[in-house]
């Protein structure tokens, strides 16, 4: 193998999963065991620390997945923010046609959501700012597209994927490497010629930290590009940085009392959540790379929690987990209510947050566009804020 990555087909055909599924399967069928019809329900017992909520996505991935298989689907719409306990999907069918297959979905689950996640918190933080996402670099390349889709309906506005376009339908962003300075040897010169060779559609936001004080190099990029200039970017690397409040404050300073307020400043480089409490107030938009790609971890788990039995459904678990399927009222802004999935919330003001998204392997709800998600992620994030 060239790369050791999986392809569509291989993850389709069931190949990609943990070995004893594969000898349980087999086990099953030693057995005589050829109908097991369960209902199984993905959910986390345990946020990361200091998580209230969490933002679940990856859904369209999984209803391609398990597309032409026997099953049911119930789950919440992608990118609805939960709580712990709380089901975000629900498979009801033979487990002997879909038990294969809980590697690959609950991977899909978890490192979507993840990282959907931890975008969505950053933005929850900084909210009015531009936050771009440039954790590309961080990951394997072939889960660059699955990695910017996640972040982007997360809530970044941006993404730096060159290849954005064709599947999120959003123009890639991005400023400059120091590569580019390095190579030409002159920041002025380089700056100048990525002027003349850029579109007008891309905006001239300068890197300021290569060669000189990110004062002095700030300066000479407002001068040579005067109102052209749309912003600057901060990178100063931790062994020079010092207070990176205190250097960014310097350099808004500079600026204005020549003339170029209109300057927007962009800080990178290591920011998380702290960060962006401390610099917010101070720059107009964040470039967030490892934060996002490496984030701590929502662990989904899937487990059976009720089994057909007689012709009615029975709930059915091991210890330590809720038995019965259920469904998720929301009652407001995350006060929601966990009942069976059968059972009606008494008051009209509460919506059931589970839907039937599959139906005997057929998907029949439209799925929502990157930029519809991320809206509803949004929007989500306001209400919270106001609560």
């Amino acid at each position: 193998m060239e790369f050791y990555i999986a392809d569509f087909k291989q993850i389709k055909e069931g190949k990609v999963t943990d070995i004893y599924f594969e000898r349980t399967l087999k086990t099953l069928e030693y057995l005589g065991i050829k109908d097991a019809k369960v209902r199984m329900e993905v959910h986390s017992y345990g946020l990361p620390k200091g998580y209230e909520w969490a933002l679940f996505t990856g859904l369209e991935e999984v209803l391609h997945l398990l597309e032409g298989v026997p099953v049911n689907v119930y789950a919440m719409p992608e990118g609805t923010l939960f709580k712990e306990i709380e089901p975000v999907m629900i498979i009801e069918g033979n487990y002997l046609d879909f038990g294969i297959y809980e590697t690959a979905f609950l991977g899909i689950l978890r490192h979507y959501s993840s990282i959907s996640t931890k975008a969505a918190r950053l933005k929850f933080l900084a909210m009015d700012k531009t936050l771009f996402f440039f954790g590309l670099r961080s990951l394997h390349p072939a889960l660059a597209p699955m990695a910017d889709r996640a972040a982007y309906i997360g809530g970044m506005d941006g993404v730096s994927g060159a290849m954005s376009k064709e599947y999120l339908g959003v123009d890639p962003s991005g400023t400059m490497p120091h590569a580019l300075m390095l190579i030409v040897g002159d920041n002025v010169k380089a700056w100048k010629a990525f002027d003349e060779a850029m579109g007008s559609e891309v905006p001239r936001i300068t890197l300021v930290d290569t060669f000189e004080d990110e004062r002095t190099e700030a300066l000479k990029a407002a001068t040579l590009l005067g109102k052209k200039l749309y912003g600057i970017r901060l990178d100063t690397p931790s062994s020079r940085r010092g207070n990176f409040r205190k250097i960014i404050q310097e350099v808004k300073w500079t600026l204005k009392i020549h003339g170029y307020d209109h300057v927007k400043i962009f800080a990178s480089g290591g920011i998380d959540e702290d960060d962006i409490i401390n610099l917010r107030d101070i720059v107009d938009g964040f470039g967030i790379g490892t934060s996002i790609a490496f984030p701590p971890s929502v662990d989904f788990s899937a487990d059976i929690v009720e089994k057909f039995v007689d012709g009615k459904w029975v709930p059915f678990t091991k210890r330590g987990k809720w038995p019965g399927a259920k469904q998720v009222y929301r009652c407001g802004k995350l006060n929601d209510v966990i009942t069976l999935m059968d059972q009606e919330h008494p008051s009209s003001d509460c919506k059931p947050l589970l839907q039937k998204y599959m139906e005997n392997g057929k998907i029949i709800k439209p799925l929502p566009s990157p930029k519809e998600i991320r809206e509803y992620v949004i929007k989500q994030l306001t209400e919270l804020q106001s609560s």
